[in-house]
């Protein structure tokens, strides 16, 4: 088949900004990794956004929109449009140079026992002004399908992990305001949300400082943990059930407030306890795969906390863990590749998710296409 060129657009969970990345494929092999480029939110946005995740807890229909989650959809489409423009003009690309965007928009809500899954961005606008095919909604055919609409990337993963020299099975990690595992064992794969990533810990860690995270983990660092409610907040029933399962980013917060009273500690150590309730998720997750992983890959913002990464690697042991940047990958930048990997396949009529993914009951087709 054919390569395209597309652009990935990813604002995730930790709603920190905009990542965008360039890749050459056929929506089977990786062709080219291109330039990749960041457009961070301003603190007036990431409350603007704080404030629709808040709205969108009471959504029925994924359809709905008040008048927060409507203002907030247009100035993330503004956004999103920004970045793609900036993108261009840096990296000296015509909008015909290219075949397609992929825009996964921005989550405000991610309940899948409840058929709902709303990412906000307006494709049909973003593809108007651009001038280049969009390709968008890439959960809803799973979700409707009966999919978790979670995790979207193995596939990538897949196709990334093929491109390296290394012993499998291999398990990538992606640690953003969720935390999700991708195992893959020669053409076996495998996939689900294992626990909270960052956003519990950035939450936690803004509220009692003001800073929007643990910059490089330094708080946890200098508090201790408390793994008794570790363990407490690990008996969650989400912990028991089979996968592929997945998560939103504020499933745990009632949860740990009431069973780890996290409100009561320090600083510090709430933010070291935190820290340890995600590494402690991932390992647990461990005995949920087809097989111990011979190593780690960990991509996503938590790659920039050095206390998680430490704390993974104590609790994976022996199986090396390796950060993105280890074996040549964009931590930052790795979702983004993936979507504009997946909006190439969604061109060519090849499945995004699958039913060791997301649960779903056969290989299928996502995404909307708009030119």
């Amino acid at each position: 088949m054919a390569s395209l060129t597309a652009i990935g657009l990813m604002s995730g969970t930790s709603y920190d900004g905009i990542d965008i990345a360039l890749l050459e494929t056929d929506g089977e092999t990786i062709g080219r990794l291109g330039p990749t480029g960041y457009r961070p939110y301003s603190e007036v946005e990431r409350e603007q956004i704080r404030r629709a995740i808040a709205d969108a807890s009471k959504l029925g229909d994924r359809g709905e929109r008040s008048k927060i989650l409507h203002e907030v959809e247009e100035a993330v489409t503004d956004m999103h449009a920004q970045a793609v423009e900036a993108f261009l003009a840096a990296n000296e690309l015509a909008p015909a140079a290219v075949a397609v965007v992929g825009f996964h928009g921005q989550t405000v809500v991610h309940r899948p026992e409840r058929g709902l899954s709303v990412q906000l961005g307006h494709g049909r606008a973003l593809a108007a002004r651009l001038g280049i095919a969009v390709v968008y909604d890439f959960r809803g055919a799973d979700i409707a399908a009966g999919g978790q609409g979670a995790p979207m990337v193995p596939i990538f993963h897949r196709a990334m992990v093929r491109m390296l020299k290394r012993s499998h099975p291999v398990a990538v990690l992606n640690v953003g305001g969720v935390a999700n595992v991708t195992f893959i064992d020669g053409d076996q794969l495998a996939a689900f949300d294992v626990g909270p990533g960052n956003a519990l810990i950035d939450d936690f860690v803004r509220l009692r400082t003001g800073q929007p995270q643990d910059h490089d983990g330094r708080c946890a660092a200098a508090g201790r943990v408390d793994e008794d409610v570790v363990e407490r907040v690990l008996a969650h029933p989400f912990f028991a059930r089979p996968s592929p399962k997945s998560l939103d980013r504020n499933a745990f917060r009632q949860w740990v407030a009431e069973e780890g009273r996290i409100a009561d500690k320090g600083t510090e150590d709430g933010a070291a306890t935190l820290t340890a309730i995600t590494a402690a998720a991932v390992a647990r997750a461990v005995k949920a795969l087809p097989r111990v992983p011979s190593s780690w890959i960990v991509a996503g913002g938590g790659t920039r906390n050095a206390t998680l990464m430490r704390m993974l690697a104590e609790r994976l042991s022996p199986a090396p863990v390796d950060t993105a940047a280890m074996v040549g990958w964009s931590a930052d930048s790795l979702e983004a590749q993936a979507f504009a990997y997946l909006a190439v396949r969604t061109l060519k009529g090849l499945p995004i998710t699958f039913p060791s993914t997301t649960g779903v009951a056969r290989p299928l087709t996502g995404g909307v296409l708009v030119q």
